[in-house]
């Protein structure tokens, strides 16, 4: 190295120790490298960094002290390894360098990679046949690296592997070669000369022998026979005159030498031991059924292309039939119902259902009374083994020739026909008119009712033409529109249109709906369309009966989940056109009064409107599809097992997928953010607040009696025969946390929450901010509105007490600009009312439910709202209520996953693990 004139490195170690340490070396009086100054070309570089790494190496050897290692620097040498060799060797690329070897100098040699031109000779001495290479032998660098003819050469690993046979041949010290005997031939002329022909360049054969060749082309027969439980195998390789059987060895050719095509032989024999057949003594065999299917399905054909294929009529009969002899079809009746067939040319159908029942066990094939074979493992059955397994078509099924089901199954079927790539299922025209009429509702064409087209927003015209399609196809469905998005007119809209349309066949339909939105229902009808004609089914028994009474003279009746229940029987003989459940996730307990009474009703199509169609479990969903569309989703245990149970306790993304993509045509969910531009920001926060010294020791106390009580019951009934215990403790904790008063006797020390809650509300106040508080407990509520009497604030009040036609009033009167602050219970108003004059928000205690929140929320972050929303909630620090804040929201992320963020505390507490109970309970 060096700048005009280059000098040697005579000391490997001392040069590396210079540039990892970066001091000068001196090379002489000349030059002296500094390696802050001095730069090495990038291919010096590359070379430099490998010699660095030897230089490691060499000092933890050192350090280590291995007496057995010899030094990895020694002088100008640096010693490498193979792998280093080959590095080193990438690095020149195309230079040449400088090689020495046994004590020889070798100059301007380049790398070469490929296969060295060897040469060879086959000749006859005496009575041997003798194979010599020619000219010198490759002298071995590395396992991949060879000198010869003054090049390194980089051969291919063919050339290398073949070549070892025989170079220990042209090193033995006699340098004749390698001799055969003439017995030997066949085996020179097969296997040797071909092996010889690949790795070398030159390959002379003596005339002589060479004229003896009988060269023909092969053509292989295989004869598969069925013998008992065996299926064997005979094999005859034919070239010319020349028929071989593989299984003997004899002198085929006195004079002749015939040249055999091993690696075709080879080919078919090696097929046949990959699909575990055995070699016997005159034949090959198979006793295996699973691995003879294997071969029928995947070796037959490739046998085929290399070989004459007989077999015997035994045989003949081990038919495989694969998709290309399924036969299915799918189709829309004229009685509006889904006509579903499925066969296998060939194949009785009393052997379907034994069929899919082995695709259900997972097995890989089954076996045909014909003694044919159905493999099991590809996508087609699979695939259509799980269409058949959801439609719950059982073994009489199969016996017919098409079966029956509810056309709802039809959009599931094609989805699920194109999803999973099912080509062989032909679909008539009236089912693909059924399926792209869901799939394009947008492109239809159906008015809204004149004086609401000015009204309705594009969104809610959607929402109208979903309802108009779903009822055309004798659909139902969900609208699960967020809170504040006009789920109520688009309702109505519906209804008004369905009216027009049949004028000469009139038919009522039915609103069902808590009992604190009845007359919002019937406020909203007569807004929006006061011509229709609306019945209200409420007070006294003698009322509503009057009311039913008059029921075929309604356009719209409107009742409440809690009426409805008293008056079912009243409703045996009535029909309704339509059935709307308004917040629907009133019947999300299929066993509940509520559920089993509204699925009685009778109507040609039903409908579910609900913010949160999921509150607590996926049985929620589950159960309001009954009500829409009774069996689309099964029956409960089977609805349970294939969806609930693995997306809950598995989490299980392809039951999850499923389920979304089952559920997604019949549920029509629009967010806030996404279709209203114009609707201001919600704000929301957390105010985390320290209990006061009082509250504290009040708390400390509770929690550590209430752990006891925990254990004890525990301990004497059991974890999951206590939960209603726990649920009590549980709810004592947070009620100390927003006011001990509640229900501890003559408590008077002060309260964090409250003493807050005061700030942030005089604040807001002043400011011209109009208030929504929410809270779980009334008794609370109570509290606080003494304070606020006590304090001159000017406050509305409303809980589960208060009267129907007096909630209307309140809102009206808060709208209207009375009141400061509307102090509201959560299961109370945290639906149906709209104060929109409202812009702040407080949830004075965490729910465990954040969709129960949100809708509490949305009735001031709504259509009309021209403010931004500010939502508070208050949290007690150090509490129950930062723990369940922090659970909740990890045990909530599978409902997300379904429809939207909804959990409930019923849910939460039955999930939690004994574990989760006691880090509540901690203080």
């Amino acid at each position: 190295m060096g700048e005009d004139k280059f000098y040697v490195v005579k000391n490997m170690r001392g040069f590396l120790e210079a540039i990892t340490k970066k001091h000068e070396l001196a090379f002489g009086k000349n030059f002296i490298f500094n390696p802050y100054v001095h730069r090495f070309t990038e291919k010096d570089e590359k070379i430099i960094n490998m010699l660095l790494e030897v230089y490691e190496y060499d000092q933890l050897a050192k350090n280590i002290n291995f007496s057995n290692i010899s030094s990895f620097l020694n002088g100008k040498k640096a010693y490498i390894s193979e792998t280093m060799i080959k590095g080193f060797f990438n690095i020149i690329d195309k230079d040449t360098i400088e090689l020495k070897l046994d004590g020889e100098n070798f100059k301007g040699v380049s790398i070469v990679r490929e296969d060295f031109p060897l040469e060879f000779s086959l000749q006859k001495e005496k009575d041997k046949l003798v194979l010599k290479q020619t000219g010198c032998l490759p002298h071995t660098i590395t396992k991949e690296y060879f000198f010869y003819n003054d090049k390194i050469y980089e051969p291919s690993s063919e050339q290398i592997n073949l070549y070892k046979g025989f170079v220990k041949g042209f090193t033995k010290e006699d340098g004749i070669g390698i001799s055969f005997d003439e017995s030997f031939s066949e085996d020179i002329a097969s296997y040797v000369i071909p092996s010889l022909k690949k790795i070398s360049k030159t390959l002379y054969i003596e005339e002589e022998f060479k004229k003896r060749f009988y060269e023909e082309e092969l053509i292989s027969t295989v004869y598969f026979d069925k013998k008992d439980d065996k299926v064997t195998v005979d094999i005859i390789f034919t070239y010319g005159d020349v028929k071989l059987n593989p299984f003997q060895y004899n002198n085929r050719l006195d004079h002749k030498v015939l040249v055999r095509n091993i690696e075709e032989e080879k080919a078919i024999t090696n097929l046949l031991e990959r699909f575990s057949f055995k070699k016997m003594v005159e034949c090959y065999e198979l006793e295996e059924e699973e691995k003879l299917l294997d071969f029928l399905v995947q070796g037959m054909e490739e046998l085929q292309q290399c070989a004459e294929v007989y077999y015997s009529e035994g045989f003949k009969n081990i038919k495989v039939y694969n998709s290309s002899s399924y036969k299915s079809n799918v189709r829309l009746n004229n009685e509006d119902l889904l006509e579903f067939s499925f066969s296998i040319e060939g194949v009785d159908k009393k052997e379907l259902f034994n069929i899919f029942n082995a695709v259900k066990q997972k097995k890989k094939y089954y076996r045909l009374k014909n003694g044919g074979f159905i493999p099991l493992n590809n996508d087609e059955i699979l695939n259509m083994g799980s269409i058949i397994d959801y439609l719950n078509i059982k073994a009489s099924d199969f016996k017919k020739d098409v079966v029956t089901l509810p056309k709802f199954n039809a959009v599931y079927i094609d989805n699920s026909l194109k999803e999973k790539e099912i080509y062989f299922v032909e679909r008539n025209k009236r089912f693909k008119e059924l399926v792209n009429s869901i799939r394009d509702i947008k492109d239809i064409d159906y008015e809204v009712p004149k004086n609401l087209q000015s009204i309705m927003r594009p969104y809610q015209r959607f929402g109208f033409k979903w309802f108009k399609t779903l009822a055309s196809c004798g659909f139902g469905g969900i609208l699960a529109d967020e809170m504040g998005l006009g789920k109520t007119l688009q309702t109505i809209a519906f209804i008004k249109s369905e009216v027009e349309e049949n004028k000469n066949k009139p038919m009522p339909s039915l609103v069902v709906c808590p009992t604190s939105l009845v007359y919002n229902w019937e406020d909203e009808i007569k807004k929006f369309q006061p011509d229709l004609k609306c019945t209200l089914v409420s007070g006294d028994k003698d009322s509503r009966e009057e009311s039913i009474k008059a029921i075929d003279a309604s356009d719209v009746v409107i009742t409440s989940y809690a009426l409805i229940r008293r008056d079912i029987d009243k409703y045996e003989k009535v029909k309704f056109r339509y059935c709307f459940l308004d917040e629907a996730q009133n019947i999300k307990n299929p066993q509940s009064l509520n559920a089993q009474s509204v699925k009685s009703i009778k109507a040609n199509n039903y409908f579910a409107l609900t913010g949160t169609p999921i509150e607590n479990s996926l049985t929620e969903l589950w159960s309001i599809f009954d009500f829409i569309m009774p069996g689309y989703l099964l029956n409960y245990r089977r609805f349970y097992a294939k969806y609930e149970s693995p997306i809950v306790k598995d989490k299980n993304e392809e039951a999850l997928r499923e389920l979304n993509n089952h559920i997604k045509p019949f549920i029509l969910r629009r967010l806030k953010k996404h279709v209203i531009k114009e609707l201001p920001p919600k704000i929301e926060h957390n105010i985390i607040v320290s209990m006061t010294e009082e509250q504290k020791k009040v708390y400390a106390s509770f929690a550590e009696s209430a752990k006891e009580e925990f254990y004890k019951e525990i301990k004497e009934r059991g974890f999951n025969k206590s939960k209603i215990k726990i649920l009590s403790i549980i709810t004592r904790l947070r009620q100390i946390c927003c006011d001990p008063s509640t229900f501890i006797e003559n408590y008077e020390g002060s309260n964090g929450k409250i003493e807050t809650l005061l700030d942030i509300v005089n604040s807001n106040i002043n400011e011209g901010h109009k208030i929504l508080l929410f809270s779980q407990f009334t008794s609370v509520l109570k509290n606080i509105s003494e304070v606020f009497k006590a304090n001159n604030i000017n406050y509305l009040y409303l809980d589960g007490s208060t009267k129907a036609n007096v909630r209307g009033s309140l809102v009206k009167d808060f709208n209207n600009g009375k009141g400061d602050i509307f102090l509201i219970s959560l299961k109370a108003g945290g639906t149906g009312l709209n104060l929109t004059s409202a812009d702040i928000v407080i949830h004075f205690d965490p729910w465990w439910n954040p969709a129960v929140e949100d809708q509490a929320s949305d009735r001031a972050h709504r259509i009309g709202q021209k403010k931004t929303v500010e939502v508070i909630r208050l949290i007690a620090k150090g509490t129950i209520e930062e723990k369940i804040y922090k659970i909740q929201q990890k045990k909530k992320e599978i409902i997300d996953k379904v429809i939207d963020k909804n959990l409930g505390e019923e849910v939460l507490l039955s999930n939690m693990a004994e574990e989760e109970i006691e880090e509540l309970l901690k203080f």
